[in-house]
């Protein structure tokens, strides 16, 4: 009769998650092997290592696991079924929200989880600035259609503004963590976007 193998002792994604809200809360490299198997249920090095291959292979993981659930607030600032104002402020407010519910750890993963790296780990840091160019690339996409649909005149300073809003977007985590709360940055965002009506208006 053959062996059917030793049943899993975790569940997988159950593991993913918690290693994401790990590494969210304290970053990567602060982020020790011995938190990530105690948060797994206390799994042993040989099944973790079978299940991840290594803890950076289960960082990718969890970063890939943010995008697609915590990180969909960044999809606003691509959504084309809006007004491009639209799109940005509430990709803007949708965010501040998120980075400051208390229900997970406070700020974006992809800004706090590898602020500092020691240069053996330049890829990681590497890794998550792609993600980061991607929700950048959304924005500068989003004014550009402002500026192509006379939302914004043709005179209108692209890069000036991609840089204002990500500059912005990317603060948030400073502020959530500095305990800001929503309502302040909201009212924020509210002045931050006059300047497109300034904009629009000249």
């Amino acid at each position: 009769m053959p062996r059917t193998g030793r049943p899993r002792e975790f569940n997988r994604d159950e593991a993913v998650v918690a290693a994401m809200l790990l590494f969210w809360e304290h970053g990567f490299e602060s982020t020790s092997l011995a938190q990530l198997r105690a948060a797994m249920g206390g799994i042993s090095p040989a099944s973790f290592y079978a299940a991840f291959e290594s803890k950076e292979t289960l960082f990718c993981e969890a970063v890939q696991q943010y995008i697609s659930t915590y990180g969909q607030v960044s999809e606003s600032f691509c959504d084309t079924r809006m007004t491009s104002k639209a799109a940005i402020e509430q990709g803007l407010r949708r965010s501040a929200r998120m980075q400051t519910e208390r229900s997970h750890p406070l700020g974006c993963l992809l800004v706090l989880s590898a602020v500092n790296c020691s240069p053996e780990q330049k890829h990681i840091r590497d890794m998550l600035a792609k993600e980061r160019e991607r929700v950048r690339n959304w924005i500068k996409d989003c004014i550009e259609r402002a500026v192509a649909n006379g939302e914004l005149p043709d005179s209108t300073d692209i890069h000036m503004l991609v840089t204002l809003f990500e500059t912005f977007l990317r603060g948030i985590s400073t502020q959530a963590q500095d305990g800001v709360p929503y309502e302040k940055i909201d009212a924020a965002i509210t002045q931050l976007m006059s300047i497109w009506d300034a904009l629009s208006a000249s």
